[in-house]
């Protein structure tokens, strides 16, 4: 049994199950210990020289026994079906229970957590990790009882037929457990290492996946292969280390199973010649029967190895889920929430300084800016001046200290965080486009699909027309991360996949640097009509994106430079008017070529 404040619940959850599957083994159990007497009973009634229970003079005679023995058969064959039922069919769904909670506080996590962690290594959590908790609660739990059960009855059951065979067949059985407590704490050292290889040669195998472009681009598929063969080497290693340390429990147990077969074997053959007996007579059947029952014991004594490497890897696996479960949850309500339903689109950012968990430096340092509802402020500065830092505060990202930004005149640190981000429609840098159809993309904010108003959405990103070109239309498959689709496309299918969800603050970060000049023109006259009286975001390198804003913000190292209109900064900032005429003749260079 595995015990961890992550899964004691299930075993109130689940513990009628567990029972049930239990008492279904039990039956098996004191069934298939019956089959040993018979067998023996009828030897000796075979042997005129020996008293028997059964009086075997013809066929007649040997009916009845084989009707028990078919009624024992059938009595086994659906108690196992039935343990196999409660017990198996309660560890999978402890499984489903267990990934669910997991994938649910995967969903809280921060960002910083996720900066810090590998995808791969995550991954092994809901593949290897949870794998090995589940056969504990499967196979363990089934390998625990029948060990406790069976092997109890089956020793008594040898007990009574001879004590003494059965006292000098239990030291080896003693060295056994001794034996394994010994070799599990090894076992779990090696099963960690074994894990640990795993996760690092899932990362390892996931990032070129992701980089096979830039891999062949730079022609540096010998080198990546030559170090996958040291990642490989490496968990080849740990995962022989591993088998070696098992294979030498299962064969030690293997061995001490023999030396207790001889013993046994030899004492019972004395036996029978009335050489030495501490309880009298002792037949051929009674041999047989004894030979039976430690046949019966081989299961759970073999079963004790095994049993103990499994807990060993499912201890460690739950060490492992267990520390991602406990992993805090750092951005989360308030407790004295406000009740708030809507944000209208009203942002002040009030003397905000900012630096990233785990870190001194100051990403942002004294931002203080008013944006009222409806405007659409532009945000440009160089790479790392902090802009999309700023916009990541707005979507609740990060915590930050009292007052620092408001929403609505609101301090955004009381506010709901479902009610902040579901009032703020967000375009990232990245556009991340999800592995279906290019209709659920863009609805993606939608529990159902409004075909019409997908199509609509598409017409405003201007990405209607390359959309009806594909062959199936909105319903085409765009793969992995959208690996069919260009960068142009997929900014807009995420600039659509935004307006859907109609919100009073959009935010576009860098969302027309893969689309041509005269596309985004298109793009941004479109959502001055559709978006009059909302509030935009957009940060961009060009300033042809923002020079219609009703508010500019240049960003220099983490501060406010300079902000105004356009023509204002054009007057006033002469970083910003450089950077306009650097940007006037590289078009201009660009369109004589």
């Amino acid at each position: 049994m595995l015990f961890g404040k992550h899964v004691n619940n299930f075993y109130l959850k689940y513990g009628v199950f567990f029972l049930l599957g239990i008492g279904a083994l039990f039956l098996v159990d004191i069934y298939q210990l019956k089959i040993p007497e018979y067998i023996g009973n009828i030897i000796d009634a075979l042997n005129p020289n020996e008293e028997s229970i059964f009086i075997i003079n013809d066929l007649a005679d040997i009916m009845p026994i084989i009707i028990e023995l078919l009624f024992i058969a059938l009595v086994i064959v659906l108690g196992r079906i039935f343990w196999r039922i409660f017990i198996f069919g309660t560890s999978r769904r402890i499984d489903y229970d267990l990934r669910n909670k997991m994938f649910s506080h995967a969903e809280k996590l921060s960002q910083s957590y996720y900066g810090k962690k590998k995808t791969g290594g995550l991954m092994a959590l809901f593949t290897n990790d949870l794998n090995a908790v589940r056969m504990v609660f499967g196979p363990g739990m089934l390998m625990m009882f029948d060990v406790l059960i069976l092997g109890t009855l089956a020793f008594r059951k040898m007990y009574l037929l001879d004590p003494f065979i059965t006292y000098m067949a239990a030291i080896p059985l003693a060295l056994i457990a001794i034996l394994a407590t010994y070799i599990s704490k090894i076992t779990r050292i090696k099963f960690k290492e074994r894990q640990k290889a795993f996760e690092d040669l899932s990362d390892f195998t996931q990032e070129n996946f992701y980089g096979i472009g830039v891999i062949k681009a730079f022609v540096n598929e010998v080198r990546e292969i030559r170090e996958f063969a040291k990642v490989n080497k490496n968990n080849r290693e740990k995962n022989e280390a591993f088998i070696r340390t098992r294979t030498i429990l299962h064969v030690s147990v293997e061995l001490f199973i023999n030396i207790v077969r001889v013993i046994m074997l030899g004492l019972g053959a004395l036996l029978v010649m009335n050489t030495i007996s501490a309880a009298g007579s002792f037949s051929v059947g009674n041999l047989t029967t004894y030979i039976g029952y430690f046949g019966a014991l081989i299961w759970p004594m073999m079963a004790i190895g095994r049993l103990i490497n499994m807990r060993a890897q499912g201890k460690a696996s739950l060490d492992r889920i267990s520390e991602f479960l406990d992993e805090e949850v750092e951005i989360h309500d308030d407790r004295e929430v406000l009740d708030v339903d809507e944000i209208k689109g009203k942002i002040t950012f009030n003397n905000l300084t900012f630096a990233y968990p785990g870190t001194e430096e100051k990403v942002l340092k004294n931002i203080s800016l008013d944006i009222e509802k409806g405007q659409t402020v532009g945000i440009i500065g160089r790479t790392g001046s902090g802009k999309t830092t700023m916009v990541d505060l707005l979507l609740r990202l990060y915590n930050l200290r009292t007052n620092e930004l408001l929403l609505d005149d609101y301090d955004i640190m009381k506010l709901p965080i479902k009610t902040i981000r579901d009032s703020i429609g967000y375009v990232p840098q990245d556009n991340f486009i999800f592995t279906d159809v290019i209709k659920n993309n863009i609805s993606f904010s939608e529990d159902e699909v409004d075909q019409e108003l997908v199509k609509q959405m598409a017409i405003y990103s201007d990405v209607h027309d390359n959309i009806v070109d594909f062959p199936r239309q909105y319903d085409t498959m765009v793969g992995e991360r959208g690996v069919t689709l260009s960068g142009g496309q997929k900014q807009r299918i995420s600039i659509a996949r935004a307006l859907l969800k109609k919100p009073n603050i959009l935010i576009m970060d860098d969302s027309f640097s893969a689309v041509d000049t005269k596309t985004e023109e298109s793009v941004i006259g479109n959502l001055r009509k559709l978006r009059k009286g909302q509030t935009t975001i957009i940060i961009a390198h060009r300033i042809s994106t923002i020079k219609q804003a009703d508010q500019i913000v240049f960003l220099e190292d983490g501060k406010i430079f300079a902000k105004g209109t356009h023509k204002e900064l054009l007057e006033s900032c002469e970083l910003y008017k450089e950077l306009v005429l650097r940007q006037q003749l590289e078009s201009e260079l660009e369109g004589e070529e």
